[in-house]
């Protein structure tokens, strides 16, 4: 399922490693295994649009001009922490790329982002950004991050992500409109307590063994 501002992600290989991933007696390694796995399966979606540049190569039959993508103008964005899981699949089908870091994490009582942490490559205006993070839920965190990329001009800007709660799209694309939204599914709603349903837990905890 597709529109100008949110692309799902339905590859079958991409929706059975999320269930895969859903199951709550899932080992961690086998969660942090699975994550690597669909990132570089949804890499390959992310990247579709990505321009390309001819150049003159010599196969061993001929000289030819053929097409490569310049892997050092983009930079993946990793919010952390979750978002390290993420990164390590997408750098694996582009190990060119540059890396950005957003060190976020949500007060527990108002679910406001707070920044505590930010890295981004220089000449960010020549690079094309791509943020990575496998949980939108509140969007808040989603919203703090892209605001503060935007400071420094990329190109452009995609976000990915795992999973998506309604509500989370629908914050997050009140504040940026420009930003599409890469995910593997589109949840129901959110719990009380700001958490995907159904979702799959904290993919942090999961991901890392941490409670």
């Amino acid at each position: 399922m597709t529109d100008a501002l949110v692309h799902v992600v339905d590859h079958p290989l991409v929706q059975h490693k999320l269930t895969l991933m859903r199951q709550k007696d899932r080992s961690t390694n086998s969660f942090r295994r699975l994550m690597h796995e669909i990132a570089m399966l949804m890499a390959y979606e992310v990247t579709r649009a990505m321009p390309t540049q001819m150049i003159d190569i010599e196969t061993p039959l001929a000289r030819m001009r053929a097409p490569v993508i310049d892997g050092k103008k983009t930079v993946f964005v990793s919010i952390m922490r979750a978002g390290a899981g993420f990164l390590d699949g997408m750098l694996e089908v582009v190990p060119g790329a540059r890396v950005g870091h957003v060190g976020l994490y949500r007060d527990p009582k108002t679910l406001v982002a707070v920044e505590y942490y930010f890295k981004m490559p220089a000449d960010m205006h020549e690079r094309d950004a791509i943020v990575l993070d496998p949980m939108l839920a509140t969007g808040n965190s989603a919203v703090a991050a892209v605001e503060r990329l935007k400071e420094t001009a990329p190109k452009s800007i995609r976000f990915v992500c795992l999973l998506a709660a309604p509500e989370g799209l629908a914050r997050f694309h009140a504040h940026h409109p420009d930003v599409p939204v890469y995910t593997a599914a589109v949840d129901e709603r959110l719990d009380e307590h700001g958490y995907i349903v159904p979702g799959l837990g904290d993919a942090g905890d999961r991901l890392f063994g941490t409670k």
